[in-house]
């Protein structure tokens, strides 16, 4: 059994892992990045990549398919080969994943230990079989993976989930997709385009990260009318007869309970925090009710041990641009110990590749106080340039404060919704106000006008503001900081 005593130790070499590297490095310390899986992030391996590869040739079959309303006829039908289209999806992962393999091999080979970490005592970690690792710092940067049901493990390999459907050689005929969050309503929405069978299942008609309920309600109508979608189904039965997996439900509308059967059911229900090989009950750690350490989101310190936690391990914006920034954060107060300060934090935004796509900036819906803001609209039915490329479904809102008017936040589905959300988050981010906003530049003709318009009824609902509502808002901020 050997012993190292590096600085710093890295557990993972994912995302936030690698940018934790680099930051402990340029801070000079000495460090040992530590990985017992498969190389290659999460993104690249089985998330945003091999998704988007999918999403891809489901908007090039669904956009071949629906030629004739612009007056463009393609005689015959459009064949989809689905071993054709994985091919294509795992060819193109492997090579992204290849650029993050050259990455970590790149890093010394002092540097790097090839298994998996576990505690054995508070700063003490056991690498393998044949290592004994006591760094100075650590940095807990393990990643996250799907979680699926327990009692859904009973439909044995008709049972999968997002990581598993980017290893497929083929289509399926028949899924079932549980979950309607980002990853269910992508990957149902690609697999229905490409031929597939498919019906999204939902509860409590959650959808994406959405909480205004306009906007839910718009998207619910929308998917709803292209693919068959149950958003707050009662599921009563689940079961696997011989390579079948058979589904009874309910939902609202419906006088008796359905039965459909499917060749597998895809578990998108959301991803847990990788942690069960680090032993953690030995780390010295409070660890809160579902065995996360417990920390300081600003400088990601793990009470007062010097243990930092990054990315989608803890769980608190699981997206790689965040990862990326809370590695370098962790990385840099581990190489920088004792000395610890809050890393950058950027206005939030998060996108849904559907179509229309989803998105999110700022504040959501569900964490405005009522009263203290004002709901701008667009419904993109008759937007110009969304009406010229037949894009045109969705629904925005914007909010801005009653006080000053500042933008605070939107909420919406709608075409090139990726491209306006950063448009936002850099408002968001600025701090402007929707008159600020509407003095910058709008092109004619873009779906950008859109914004605008939705831009234009907030300013409108401002100006109707009486001095005492404006008062009354700000009455109760005040209120609310003192409480």
């Amino acid at each position: 059994m050997k012993t190292l005593t590096p600085d710093v130790a890295v557990i993972g070499a994912g995302t936030a892992g690698l940018a934790a590297y680099r930051a402990a490095k340029a801070a000079g310390a000495s460090v040992l990045m530590i990985e017992g899986g498969d190389h290659g992030t999460t993104c690249a391996r089985v998330g945003c990549m091999p998704s988007k590869l999918l999403i891809a040739a489901a908007e090039a079959a669904h956009a071949a398919q629906h030629t004739a309303p612009f007056g463009v006829h393609v005689d015959g039908d459009v064949r989809i080969d689905g071993r054709e289209v994985m091919a294509r999806v795992k060819r193109e992962r492997d090579r992204f994943v290849g650029f993050v393999v050259d990455s970590v091999l790149h890093i010394p080979a002092e540097d790097r230990l090839e298994a998996f970490a576990r505690f054995t005592a508070p700063m003490t970690l056991q690498v393998g079989e044949d290592t004994i690792v006591k760094p100075g710092r650590i940095v807990i940067a393990t990643g996250s993976a799907p979680a699926v049901p327990p009692p859904w493990r009973a439909l044995g390999d008709r049972l999968v989930v997002n990581d598993d459907v980017f290893y497929w050689d083929d289509l399926p005929r028949r899924v079932a997709v549980f979950g309607p969050g980002v990853i269910g309503l992508e990957l149902g929405q690609a697999l229905a385009r490409l031929g597939v069978t498919m019906r999204l299942f939902g509860k409590g008609k959650r959808i994406g990260p959405l909480s205004d309920a306009a906007i839910i309600d718009a998207a619910a109508d929308i998917f709803g009318a292209e693919f068959p979608f149950s958003p707050d189904a009662d599921v009563t039965d689940i079961r696997r007869e011989g390579d079948e997996v058979v589904i009874t439900y309910i939902e609202p509308g419906m006088s008796e309970p359905a039965t459909e059967r499917f060749d597998y059911l895809l578990a998108a229900t959301g991803r847990k925090p990788n942690l069960g090989k680090l032993a953690l009950e030995q780390s010295g750690l409070a660890l809160d009710k579902f065995g996360v350490p417990e920390f300081d989101a600003k400088t990601l310190q793990c009470g007062t041990q010097p243990v930092f936690i990054a990315g989608d391990v803890n769980n608190i914006v699981p997206l790689l641009h965040e990862a990326a920034d809370e590695g370098k954060t962790a990385g840099h107060n581990a190489g920088a110990w004792p000395r610890v300060t809050a890393g950058l934090r950027r206005a939030p935004i998060s996108v849904v590749f559907s179509e229309p796509q989803i998105a999110m900036v700022g504040k959501r819906f569900s964490e405005l106080e009522p009263g203290s803001f004002v709901v701008g609209e667009i419904d993109f039915a008759d937007q110009g340039r969304s009406r010229v490329m037949l894009k045109n479904a969705g629904l925005m809102h914007v909010y801005a404060d009653v006080r000053d008017g500042e933008f605070l936040g939107a909420e919406w589905l709608g075409p090139r919704a990726e491209n306006i959300a950063h448009l936002l988050a850099w408002a968001v981010q600025q701090r402007l106000s929707v008159a600020e906003m509407l003095d910058m530049p709008f092109y004619h003709p873009v779906v950008e006008e859109g914004l605008r318009t939705a831009l234009r009824d907030a300013a409108a609902k401002l100006a109707k503001l009486s001095p005492e509502e404006r008062a009354c808002a700000q009455c109760e901020d005040k209120a609310s900081d003192v409480a």
